[in-house]
């Protein structure tokens, strides 16, 4: 039987089954790629819900896998040589999942690469951007009378989507076949919803992007992912 004893973070979330994954999240665009990611591959795994109070992800426990204090988190008892392994960051741990089964990261080199590339695209710029536009129109931003800062965040999510569109065109997925690209991207652009920001983005004008995201959130491992770990305790 796997152990997890090395991992402090099990003691405030105790584990059930030790063999499988252990998923540390909260159901947000980034938390839900990994569960998703966990259901198209038919991984098993477990998952606690880490809520992002302080009191949760700013504790010694969570601290104690991701000192960036950011959900979502995996420990992988199978880890690089049977070992267990602890990793953080979404699309660090997106690319770890295919690598780890084969699937969902193309079938030569140049495609794992064109994949990863669109990986990078989400962390880099749609995820932080559209974050950025919910906060100045759905949070605390949204009190600032300084028009600049959403403008320049509505502006940019509008850029990006896009590039995200004219990439989509001929094709349902991002890439060709359905990838972690489409699971780092698509719960993103599906975030538009929740802040409230569709209509200002132009999203239904764009001639790829809605259908896709249907497509998307369509798939039985995203109907399940989308709503793991549930926001409810």
């Amino acid at each position: 039987m796997a152990s997890l004893d090395g991992f402090p973070i099990a003691t405030r979330w105790p584990t059930k089954d030790p063999s499988v994954i252990q998923l540390y999240s909260f159901p947000t665009p980034n938390g839900v790629k990994v569960s998703i990611a966990l259901e198209e591959l038919g991984l098993a795994y477990e998952a606690h819900r880490v809520t992002l109070a302080d009191s949760d992800v700013k504790s010694a426990e969570f601290l104690s896998l991701n000192p960036n204090n950011k959900i979502p988190a995996i420990i992988d008892p199978n880890g690089p040589g049977g070992a267990p392994i602890g990793l953080w960051e979404s699309g660090a741990i997106l690319i770890y999942l295919a690598e780890k089964t084969g699937q969902l990261l193309g079938r030569s080199d140049a495609e794992k690469y064109e994949i990863i590339k669109w990986v990078m695209f989400q962390m880099g710029g749609l995820g932080p951007m559209f974050g950025q536009l919910g906060f100045f129109v759905k949070f605390a931003g949204s009190e600032i009378e300084d028009p600049r800062p959403r403008e320049r965040y509505l502006n940019e999510a509008k850029r990006l989507l896009a590039v995200v569109d004219t990439q989509l065109d001929g094709k349902d997925w991002l890439t060709g076949d359905f990838s972690i690209a489409d699971i780092a991207v698509a719960p993103w652009i599906n975030a538009l919803e929740f802040y409230g920001t569709k209509d200002m983005v132009g999203y239904h004008d764009l001639a790829n992007v809605p259908d896709y995201v249907d497509r998307f959130k369509a798939r039985p491992s995203a109907e399940i992912g989308m709503n793991v770990p549930p926001r409810a305790g």
